[in-house]
């Protein structure tokens, strides 16, 4: 797993009773889809700054770029748009209008200690030098540490001093998405969570993990990461395409309404993150949304987006029970595209691993978190919810045979053979 940025943990790639469905939620066999789902730039004087051509440029003195880059944080950190805009060339328009956007976003959110530092010149092309900049932040009553994130910004001279006049997207360079870099936002405070992005689900969402941290929390108990509040931040951004970029590397959620992520943090284990794709979750019915925020708000709570260790089964068969622990769902119905292979006669031979789990990879996805979900539940119904937990906190210290001998005094081929006959009981 990449430890810079998580790739996620995803919940689950909405399953529907058509095949054709699949791709609006992999919930629809629990009965967890919807019904019918388918200014202008001043310079330090305060006149307008003068757009030049000027000839190709040389490397730019660093400690100008600094000034710069110093003065533009000062404006975030001041809320002061003029100031932060004197830091944006008036051309390219588009690109100053997006900066403008941009700072309006900044205005919406907790922001604490954000800072901008000059990392290395990347290339000089024509009248700019593209820059590497790392931009750190915090969001005030939920990072402990300041997120870092990898931007690129051009420079060029004007008016006798250095202005910001393009990004590095246009020169082959993305930087981190950000929530921020797309449409107007909203910011939504729950009493235990944050919810940050785009469309009408913001104060639903915010209220339903408000009602989901207590039972994540009971049952979590000691299996919750060293502390944890009861914290979250949730990402809404308006299209599931940008969810695949705030998730890492611009990736193809396939129909996954929701995922956790790991951003990169100047210090600690890295900020969790919950990112919402708004199509796909919007599809999902009550039961299903409920059922989806509770999973990963699991995953926050037992650091499993960041759990390069604990079997994924594991990872993702805990927070699945979670998830339904108390909904009104029947085992059939949740694991319905399991069911009919079982009952075709086509019983899975061991545990998912890891590629089962890869939405791009995998065409058994909805039966990889169904088979996950009834191994937990096997243990939480055989040796008690307790021993389910203790096995969660066991496995990721030492071997998963370890953990199996030490919580259930089962070898691993003994309880992927109790696991089996459980799955051919509870899906007769």
């Amino acid at each position: 797993m990449d430890r810079e940025r998580g790739p996620g943990v995803p919940r689950r790639k909405a399953l529907t009773a058509i095949a054709a469905g699949s791709a609006v939620c992999a919930l629809a066999g629990a009965g967890l889809s919807a019904a019918g789902s388918e200014g202008p730039a001043r310079s330090a004087s305060g006149d307008q700054a003068r757009t030049l051509p000027g000839p190709d440029v040389g490397p730019p003195d660093r400690e100008a770029v600094a000034t710069v880059l110093a003065n533009r944080a000062a404006a975030v950190r001041d809320r002061d748009r003029a100031a932060f805009m004197a830091t944006v060339a008036a051309a390219p328009a588009g690109y100053r209008q997006a900066q403008a956007a941009m700072f309006d976003n900044l205005l919406k959110l907790p922001l604490d200690g954000w800072r901008e530092r000059f990392e290395r010149v990347v290339s000089t092309t024509g009248s700019a030098v593209l820059v590497q900049v790392t931009l750190g932040y915090r969001l005030r009553g939920h990072d402990a540490d300041p997120l870092r994130r990898n931007r690129h910004l051009a420079f060029a001279p004007r008016s006798g001093t250095w202005v910001i006049t393009g990004a590095g997207a246009e020169r082959g360079l993305p930087d981190d998405a950000e929530i921020w870099d797309g449409g107007p936002l909203t910011a939504v405070r729950g009493r235990t969570g944050l919810v940050i992005g785009d469309g009408p689900a913001l104060a639903e969402i915010a209220r339903r993990l408000d009602e989901a941290v207590p039972a994540v929390a009971r049952i979590t108990g000691a299996a919750a990461v060293r502390g944890w509040r009861g914290r979250v931040v949730a990402l809404v951004p308006g299209t599931d395409a940008r969810a695949g970029a705030l998730a890492g590397g611009d990736r193809d959620l396939g129909g996954i309404a929701a995922l956790a992520t790991v951003a990169p943090t100047a210090g600690g284990p890295g900020a969790d993150r919950v990112v919402i794709a708004p199509g796909t979750f919007g599809r999902l019915n009550d039961l299903g949304r409920d059922v989806v925020l509770t999973h990963e708000l699991t995953h926050v709570a037992t650091g499993g987006a960041r759990d390069g260790r604990t079997p994924i089964w594991l990872i993702e068969g805990f927070a699945d029970y979670v998830g339904y622990h108390g909904m009104p769902v029947s085992v059939p119905s949740a694991a319905r595209e399991l069911r009919r292979e079982v009952a075709a006669g086509r019983l899975p031979a061991g545990l998912p691993g890891r590629t089962a789990f890869d939405a791009a990879a995998s065409g058994r996805l909805s039966q990889s978190y169904q088979e996950a979900w009834l191994a937990c539940r096997m243990i939480a119904d055989r040796y008690g919810e307790a021993s389910l937990v203790r096995l969660y906190r066991a496995a990721g210290r030492r071997s998963e045979a370890a953990a199996l001998r030490e919580v259930l005094g089962l070898t691993p081929a003994r309880f992927t053979a109790e696991w089996r006959d459980y799955l051919r009981r509870e899906l007769r």
